[in-house]
Formats: structure tokens, sequence, C-alpha cells
């Protein structure tokens, strides 16, 4: 099972550190760091510096998409080449997920038109502008598409995305051996 988590200057990095670490445990899990280059990835807020595996374009057709949010998906949300990516990810994808205002690359990409979604609080009504059903919960399921808030909601996008595929008590074993009591069975 491939999942690609992008990453891109000025994401917040705990929207993607929080679920590669459950996604990570996953049977199966590879786990491939994509960016738009292959150089170091800075948030300047906190000072963590990431580093991708390979550019998101070499990245061959993934199982799991997901996408952090951040200061820096303002720049996401005007790549053409980086929506395109996203859109043919999405095509041959089991799930697609976003945390935070990553609902908003994935909006701007055309796969939340007419869906229902969520993002972080302060994001709502830029996600509604693209015709997407805003939702005020952590987390939305809608076909194979997860969105979660912010910042600690993807750590629970990615326990439902992990109850999804292994089953609610093989992610409720994931939680337990990280002590995070998941919300596994809410959604």
């Amino acid at each position: 099972m491939r999942i690609a988590a992008l990453i891109f200057d000025q994401l917040t990095p705990l929207d993607v550190v929080g679920p590669i670490e459950v996604l990570s445990r996953l049977p199966g899990a590879e786990i491939l760091i994509v960016a738009p280059d292959t150089q170091p990835v800075r948030d300047t807020r906190t000072r963590w510096v990431l580093v991708p595996d390979r550019r998101y374009d070499q990245s061959g057709q993934t199982d799991i998409l997901l996408i952090p949010g951040g200061p820096g998906v303002d720049r996401l949300i005007e790549d053409e080449r980086l929506l395109r990516w996203i859109q043919r990810q999405h095509e041959g994808t089991t799930w697609t997920t976003s945390v935070c205002t990553g609902a908003l690359v994935l909006a701007a990409a055309g796969l939340l038109a007419g869906r229902r979604a969520t993002t972080h609080w302060q994001s709502r009504a830029e996600l509604a502008a693209y015709g997407v059903e805003v939702v005020a919960q952590r987390v939305v399921l809608d076909g194979k598409i997860i969105t979660s808030g912010g910042v600690s909601a993807g750590l629970d996008m990615a326990f439902v995305l992990a109850a999804a595929i292994v089953g609610e008590d093989a992610a409720h074993e994931i939680g337990r051996a990280i002590e995070y009591e998941a919300v596994v069975g809410a959604i």
C-alpha cells in the first residue's frame, strides 16, 4: 500500500507527521514523502525542516494521497501542474485525504465540488467558495475522500482511514500503541 504525503514550504508539520505516524503502522504501508522538488521543506514558524524522498511527479501511482495544510497552501492552489498531478493521482487512489487547509488544494483541483468536506474553521468560507458543502466536523468522509479540520484532527482522520482499511479493532490497537484515544467509530 503506497501512501504519498505531499510536503511544501510553510506547511503545518503536524498535519503530515501525525497522520503518517498512524498510517505507517498499517500492514504493508510504504510511505513516500513527496514535494515540488527535492530540496528540504521549511516551516518558518516552527523551524521544522522536512526532506522529501522524491518529487511528486516521480512518485508513480499511490493508493493513498495525503495533502496537509499550512500557509504555503496559497501557492499550491495556483500551481496548475501540481493540481493536475493531484487529479491524476485521485483517479487511481483508493483514498484521497487532506488535513486543515489541504482541503483547499483538493478543492482547487476540482475534487470537492458538490461534496461534503471540512477544513480549519478559519478557512471554511474559502472552501465553500469552491462549491463545497462545508461541514463543521473534525473529520468528514465523502466517498473515497476524507477531509479533516486543523492539526490534531489530522490524527483523527488517519484513524478513521485506518479503521476503513484494517477494521476498528486494529485501528484502536494503533491508537493504544501511540497512546492516542482515537475516535475511530465516531464518523
